[in-house]
């Protein structure tokens, strides 16, 4: 986790992050060395690639109008082959048989959010660390959000 010039443990852990919808953007933040020969400094580079800002004048179809121009043009791309949706069921089918043994609560959670505490608990349990570095501009109210 740390980088060896970096005892005092500050350098931030290298983080992909891919976003479907809405606003979809892929971001990417690597630990570099400043460029300077003399120096070891680390800094995080940021490569950002969020859809909207890139293709700023196309109109994006979103995803129903993307599926139905796939129908008319003939393309299978974005479909599901039956093997795969027999092999998705196999792997869900238990989960869900075991949901309603045990009936399971269903957590709502507040559209938007990041999800319920408990899937955050989660992560943080098995080592992930929450930086609250990532930023993303929500382009449906033109004000920014802190994401990690």
């Amino acid at each position: 986790d740390i980088h060896p010039n970096d005892l005092s443990g500050s350098v931030a852990r290298d983080e992909l992050v891919i976003r479907i919808q809405p606003n979809e953007a892929i971001c990417l933040k690597i630990n570099t060395k400043q460029p300077d020969e003399m120096s070891f400094n680390i800094e995080e580079t940021k490569l950002d690639l969020t859809y909207g800002e890139r293709y700023q004048g196309i109109k994006l179809p979103d995803a129903y109008e993307r599926l139905i121009l796939d129908v008319f043009m003939g393309s299978k791309i974005n479909f599901v082959y039956s093997d795969e949706l027999q092999e998705a069921w196999r792997i869900v089918d238990p989960i869900l048989a075991e949901i309603d043994k045990k009936k399971i609560p269903i957590i709502p959670y507040k559209f938007g959010s990041r999800g319920i505490p408990e899937a955050f608990d989660a992560v943080v349990k098995h080592g992930y660390l929450f930086r609250g570095t990532y930023v993303w501009k929500d382009e449906r109210s033109a004000s920014t959000k802190n994401e990690d």
